[in-house]
């Protein structure tokens, strides 16, 4: 069997219209509605839609991608466009799967709307972070947190292929270098040559960076989450070092303080590599799958 079709489409949303990357496996397939981080785009959920036996509709966030509508962002403002598609494409339930930023755009989804919910897998995101040092500001507390992915964001590039070497260093990204992860990357790109850029919003970033510092709103969000929602932790942080964008000792409080969270710690990967490389995509294709209650993927 082959795996799904791919194609997008743009959906209506207040103040404009939101790219939504479709992965197509048939009429009878269950639906995941999947959600990227802060400075990504739908392209991050490739490796694990190609090889899942769901229809996957994946968003570009509003300031990202080709979803550039005219107005503010915010977790209340992602959850309203997240709505929007599945509305628009008629889905009436899907499990909703969000990375890094992504799982507190779901989490706020299925809090708002829990009737549309079929279940919930957070990648790596979602739970309250760690709190920044005191007199810090948001856009220093989230600079440190999502490191050098926000350098980019005011930086030009000659070509693809310089935007591409820009990244091939990264200690989170470069060893595990594949087609998957370039097209990832160069999708990003908008503008002509010699002045390429990143479509990822400055100002988007500046205020999702409230949302994803804001430790009460996030607690609501996760309690609301529905039974068997489960938690998936990245080992290793976004330069891959040894301590995860959640470090241990934070997971610890985390599994205390949502003691309903199906919480697992996924060895050998990081905060990109639990995406878009193996075998971190077949733990999260795994997990989507059992929550959907869904078919087996195809051979």
């Amino acid at each position: 069997m082959s795996g799904p079709s791919y194609d997008t489409l743009d959906v209506p949303v207040t103040g404009g219209t939101l790219r939504v990357g479709r992965w197509s496996a048939g009429a009878d397939a269950p639906v995941v509605l999947a959600v990227h981080g802060v400075t990504g785009n739908h392209r991050s959920w490739s490796v694990v839609a190609d090889g899942l036996d769901a229809t996957v509709l994946a968003p570009d966030l509003r300031g990202r991608g080709h979803s550039q509508p005219v107005g503010g962002t915010g977790m209340d403002a992602h959850a309203a466009d997240l709505l929007a598609v599945l509305d628009r494409l008629e889905v009436d339930r899907a499990v909703l799967a969000g990375h890094s930023m992504g799982g507190f755009a779901v989490s706020r989804l299925a809090r708002l709307h829990p009737d549309r919910v079929a279940g919930v897998v957070l990648v790596d995101g979602g739970l309250p972070l760690p709190a920044p040092p005191p007199a810090t500001t948001a856009e220093d507390a989230l600079a440190a947190t999502i490191g050098p992915a926000a350098e980019r964001l005011s930086m030009t590039f000659a070509s693809v292929e310089d935007y591409l070497d820009y990244w091939r260093p990264h200690p989170g990204l470069g060893p595990w270098w594949s087609p998957a992860v370039e097209e990832y990357l160069a999708y990003d790109l908008v503008g002509e040559p010699p002045a390429l850029r990143s479509s990822v919003a400055v100002d988007a970033v500046r205020e999702d960076s409230q949302g994803l510092l804001d430790p009460d709103a996030a607690s609501a969000d996760v309690r609301a989450l529905p039974e068997r929602t489960v938690f998936l932790h990245a080992e290793r942080g976004l330069l891959d070092q040894p301590d995860g964008l959640y470090p241990h000792e934070l997971m610890v409080e985390h599994t205390g303080s949502f003691p309903d969270l199906d919480v697992r710690h996924v060895a050998d990967v990081n905060h990109y590599t639990i995406l878009l490389a193996e075998p971190g995509a077949g733990v999260v294709r795994d997990t989507i799958t059992e929550v959907s209650g869904g078919r087996s993927a195809p051979a």
